[in-house]
């Protein structure tokens, strides 16, 4: 009788947490919907389960166009689908337009986030996706740090990537400093940019040298990502903070990180690179401390001069350039793509580069102001560095 009892009660468990799973399935995860499916030639079907919508679009960071977007098809149970011609291997994000409602893909998962604006993710196989992902190679540590700015007057958060066998060893390792753009933070180089994974998998095909990756927030008066540090209001002339995170990178950052990592301290083991805003901060440091880098990576920035950098001042500047000429710099990369919109200031900074004979690497993509690229970028970079 006891035993029956048991097998009873187990019984009325199991059919109680079916239930419940079940619930939760259709409400959360869209119920026996799979999406999206990346198929084996790069098409990928989408699906959404919206009984009550009248219109679903699709929207993704492959099509061509701000806004672009294409509608989906709607069957007899309410499934909207849409399957899209192959793409490249890549790293993609994409929303649903539900009735004029933006929404992420409820029966996706993986999700990243661009400043405010989040995004369901998927990636396509291949030499880049594979890049991209995360593979059965070594993997590296990534950890959010709290150290303190006396120069910005506060404690702020960054990210620090450690290389596979840093935690079980004693050596010490190359360090890379890299800084994101406008409207990213701490986050960006991680989330977006995939980061540890690229990393993980050019150490481990011995295309770069291990290193230390740390990326900052850039956002001088942010001390971190948000929601992840008390409120505070941002300064209500923000202009008042130029030139301070680049300050405090010199000052706050490489001290702490020279000082809590076994890192190699010279010059020569010493990079540092950024994207747009990150960019401008990267030319920034290094003109105004030639010598404190030996590599040097300028992404999608170019000479902001006349509107953009009512300060600019060409002999000023034609004087850092000598002063970087001299102070030993082994590598300064230059990348851009065919459709920035800042192609033109990339253009004109070459050219004032080949006016004062500066050296540089010049890395030209076909694509414009965004991740796709810059992803791109810090895998060529990245196997250029500390050799």
């Amino acid at each position: 009788m006891k035993r029956n009892f048991n097998l009873f009660f187990r019984f009325v468990i199991l059919v109680a947490l079916t239930g419940i799973m079940s619930v939760a399935s259709a409400q959360f995860g869209q119920r026996g919907v799979v999406s999206p499916v990346v198929h084996d030639n790069g098409s990928v079907t989408f699906q959404l389960l919206a009984r009550q919508a009248d219109k679903v679009s699709l929207s993704g960071s492959w099509m061509q166009g701000w806004g672009a977007s294409l509608e989906m098809s709607r069957n007899d149970t309410g499934l909207w689908s849409l399957t899209i011609d192959p793409i490249p291997s890549e790293m993609y994000t994409y929303t649903y337009q539900v009735d004029g409602v933006r929404t992420l893909d409820p029966a996706n998962g993986l999700t990243v986030r661009d400043g405010v604006r989040n995004e369901s993710m998927f990636i396509v196989k291949g030499q880049r996706g594979e890049l991209y992902s995360s593979n059965d190679v070594p993997h590296g540590t990534l950890s959010k740090v709290w150290y303190s700015s006396p120069v910005l007057k506060m404690n702020r958060r960054m990210y620090v990537y450690t290389p596979p066998g840093y935690a079980d060893g004693n050596q010490k390792y190359p360090v890379l400093y890299l800084l994101h753009g406008a409207g990213g933070d701490e986050d960006a180089w991680t989330t977006l940019g995939r980061t540890p994974y690229i990393l993980d998998n050019l150490i481990a095909a011995g295309k770069a040298l291990p290193m230390i990756v740390v990326m900052t927030n850039g956002n001088a008066w942010a001390a971190a990502a948000p929601g992840e540090a008390p409120a505070m209001a941002a300064p209500a002339d923000r202009m008042s903070l130029a030139g301070k995170f680049e300050e405090s990178l010199v000052k706050d950052v490489i001290p702490f990180i020279e000082k809590n990592y076994r890192v190699l301290t010279d010059p020569g083991h010493r990079a540092i690179a950024g994207l747009s805003m990150g960019g401008g901060h990267t030319m920034t440091i290094t003109n105004n401390n030639p010598g404190l880098f030996s590599y040097v990576g300028v992404m999608s920035m170019g000479l902001m001069t006349g509107n953009r950098m009512g300060n600019y001042d060409a002999d000023k500047h034609k004087g850092q350039i000598a002063a970087l000429k001299d102070s030993g710099l082994k590598l300064y990369w230059i990348g851009c793509g065919k459709q920035d919109f800042l192609y033109e200031g990339v253009v004109n900074l070459r050219k004032l580069y080949d006016e004062q004979q500066f050296k540089y690497e010049y890395f030209e993509s076909e694509g414009g102001h965004t991740w796709p690229e810059w992803r791109i970028y810090l895998s060529e970079l990245a196997p250029k560095l500390f050799k």
